[in-house]
Order: C-alpha cells, then structure tokens, then sequence
C-alpha cells in the first residue's frame, strides 16, 4: 500500500497545484452556504411564526436544517463528483504517460487504489466547508451529534461509490469533457433511478429503485447504520474499481 499512499500524495498534489481544487471549493462553499442561510431563516421564521400562532410545538434542530443539509449536500455533489473524477486517468492518457503507468512496476491495484482515494480526499475537504456551517449550530444550539455523523459517513459512502464509478469511466477516454460529461449522467440517473418506484410496482420499478444511491442514503440521514445500505455502497466501490481494473490491465496488453 505505500505505492499506492505515494500515487494518493502525487493525485492530491495535482488537484491542489492546478487551480482546480480551490474552484471547487469555493464553488462548493458558496452553493452550500446559500442552502444553509436559507435553512436557518426558515428555521427562525417558522419558530417565530408558531409563537405567534400560540403554538408550542417542539422544533428539531436536526430534523429541519441538518438532515436536509445533508441531502442537499449529495446532490451538489452530483456535479462536483464528475470534476473531480474526469482527469484521473483520462489525463495520463491525453498526456502520454499512462503507458509509463502500464509499463511501471507498480501494480495495477495500487495504481487504482491510489487515484480513487485522491478523489476521495478531494471530495471530504469539501464536506469540510459543511462543518464550519454546523460548527454554528453547535456554538447556539444543541443538535444531537450522532445522527449528524451517521448522515455524514453516508454522504461519504455514496461519494466513494459514485467517485469509484467516475474513475472506471475516466479510464474509458482521453477527453476530460467526456470523461466528465459520462460520469454525471451516470451519476445521475442512478440518483434519480429510485423516483419511478412513487408510480410504478412492477419488479423492473423495484430494481431501479434498489440500484438508486438515493435511496440508500435514506436511513442515514435518519442517524440510523443499516447493514444493507453500507453493503449496497461498497458492493458499488468494488465494482467501480474491478472495472477499472480490467480497463487499465487491457490497456498493460495494448502497451
């Protein structure tokens, strides 16, 4: 696993290097910024609307800001995933030196597991900017933290899942557009696959609705660590990384 801790630390320092990563961040810090002044508001304006009404119904912190935060956060991700994930390999192919990789010593495993935890990384500095928001509901409110974590390790998972499919995909060109173009329509019809199942019972319906990442997420968003779920996610990272396994060992053959 050095080798591939080596090919992590090299990933990360291209992102960081080039003016990508602090694109998106900024992106991701302005558009999940908006969502949270738009969630407190409407918090405080519902609160101050019920005392008025004479109503004194308990409001949960986590309930109404931190839970829909999150998903919010999954689909935002849907356009970050692709930027991250298109140049990893497609790149190294524009540039020539993926037959250096092909030709390396190093295995393709390490290669592979190396690149996807780059994206990895990339992808939970930008969860970052979501916590310095919550940090705030800490300093004046009192959220329960173990659903907020649960929630977070689910956006992670489905990012991992997601960012492994975008990496097999970024094998499959030399052009980052299409690399990235590919990756979010993949992304999001299997986000989206799930909504035929509010209008349509037939097995085919249930199916689609199993392979939806959204609906896997579900229940960590409740706080809850369903065994299925996690199993869903990382049955999706091993096959993410199998295929782009097999993509960059035909490319070792053609080298």
């Amino acid at each position: 696993m050095r080798n591939a801790w080596v090919i992590c630390r090299k990933e990360l320092g291209s992102y960081f290097v080039s003016p990508v990563a602090y694109v998106l961040l900024l992106l991701f810090g302005l558009i999940f910024g908006y969502f949270f002044w738009t969630a407190i508001e409407f918090y405080v304006v519902e609160g101050v609307e019920m005392q008025m009404r004479g109503q004194m119904f308990p409001m949960n912190v986590n309930e109404q800001i931190i839970r829909p935060l999150l998903s919010n956060t999954s689909v935002i991700g849907l356009f970050m995933i692709p930027l991250i994930t298109m140049r990893l390999f497609a790149e190294e192919k524009r540039t020539g030196t993926i037959e250096l990789l092909a030709t390396s010593p190093v295995r393709d495993f390490e290669i592979i597991t190396g690149k996807w935890l780059a994206a990895v990384i990339m992808y939970g500095s930008l969860l970052l900017f979501t916590a310095l928001n919550f940090a705030f509901l800490f300093r004046y409110g009192n959220p329960d933290w173990k659903p907020l974590l649960v929630g977070y390790l689910g956006v992670l998972l489905q990012a991992g899942a997601l960012l492994a499919i975008g990496t097999f995909i970024s094998t499959l060109t030399r052009n980052q557009i299409i690399a990235g173009a590919a990756t979010f329509a993949v992304c999001l019809l299997l986000y989206v696959s799930g909504w035929v199942s509010s209008f349509e019972s037939a097995t085919w319906a249930k199916v689609l609705a199993y392979i939806s990442v959204a609906t896997h997420t579900e229940s960590f968003m409740r706080g809850v660590i369903d065994s299925k779920d996690a199993i869903f996610y990382l049955t999706v990272i091993f096959l993410g990384l199998f295929l782009t396994a097999r993509s960059l060992e035909s490319l070792r053959w053609r080298s």
